[in-house]
């Protein structure tokens, strides 16, 4: 994700901005932020999907990949069941693009921006963080849409896979579970070291996470505490909102309580974008805090090592 890393960082530098810019009154400059944030987010999405370098490596290159996994399993139905293996996939690939642009390519990017000084430069920037995370979240968001509408119609065209039941139950677990995830992407990329170490800090917790959560397996087919673990993290409550659209209640048997949940799916999705919504701000601010001029030019000679 080089590209996307090293070019969304003007998401946080407002136009015409300066060290001197007077502060709003009543919360203007988060208003400002906001806005300046929106505008940004969507003209780097634009930049991105102009580079095609970075066109292959988030969109072309997942998609592709998705549709050779179907080409090479086929879509005969998963023993014991009457879905088909390409609609079970097309629901795993589903959970994974938002999960790894929420959980993995978001933190490296982050983590990008401290080495650079992105973050030591929204000091200075009235309104810097709001507009920084308002920009970062209108692209990742609009990567994660356009990568699901492309893998869903994947998954139909090339895998046959069945349509949604649920077109409502489907809309609002993606949106909710993406909601979910990208302040705690922010969170977690506050807390990495630095790019280099990212992709394997997030990397395996994030594959573990995939299999234990009923993405790629019925989750029953888990020991009880591991199903109790996965409980705990996002990742299940989208899944299960994921295929309460898909599947028919036949699959109830493979579930947890025998039940689709969804109230509990909209509660646990709910609870996890709040606190990632209050807690990604304080962290982003706590590492502005934390950089200094001298601290960046100490890490660059490590940075640009080979």
């Amino acid at each position: 994700m080089t590209g996307t890393a090293t070019t969304t960082t003007t998401a946080a530098l407002p136009d015409g901005a300066t060290t001197g810019t007077p502060r709003a009154k009543g919360g203007g400059v988060n208003a400002r932020g906001l806005r300046i944030g929106l505008r940004r987010g969507w003209t780097e999405y634009l930049h991105l999907v102009r580079d095609r370098r970075e066109l292959i490596n988030s969109t072309v290159g997942t998609v592709g990949i998705f549709a050779l996994l179907i080409l090479w399993i086929g879509d005969g139905p998963v023993e014991g069941t009457g879905v088909s293996q390409s609609t079970f996939m097309t629901i795993g690939f589903l959970a994974f693009t938002v999960f790894s642009n929420g959980l993995m390519a978001l933190p490296m990017a982050l983590t990008t921006d401290r080495e650079d000084g992105t973050l030591l430069r929204l000091r200075t920037l009235p309104g810097g963080i709001t507009a920084y995370l308002t920009g970062r979240a209108v692209t990742f968001l609009c990567q994660i849409v356009v990568q699901g509408v492309l893998i869903l119609a994947t998954g139909v065209v090339v895998g046959d896979a069945g349509l949604p039941r649920d077109w409502l139950t489907l809309a609002w677990a993606l949106l909710l579970g993406t909601v979910a995830v990208v302040p705690l992407g922010v969170a977690i990329g506050c807390l990495l070291p630095n790019p280099k170490t990212a992709a394997g800090a997030v990397g395996l917790p994030m594959m573990i996470l995939m299999v234990t959560s009923g993405v790629m397996i019925p989750v029953t087919f888990m020991p009880e505490p591991v199903q109790w673990i996965s409980q705990a993290f996002p990742l299940y409550w989208q899944g299960l909102g994921l295929r309460a659209a898909f599947m028919p209640d036949s699959m109830l048997a493979a579930e947890i309580a025998g039940s689709w949940r969804l109230p509990w799916v909209a509660l646990a999705l709910g609870a996890w974008a709040v606190a990632g919504m209050l807690l990604a701000p304080v962290m982003v601010r706590r590492v502005t805090r934390r950089e200094s001029g001298s601290r960046l030019a100490d890490r660059r000679p490590a940075a640009q090592a080979p």
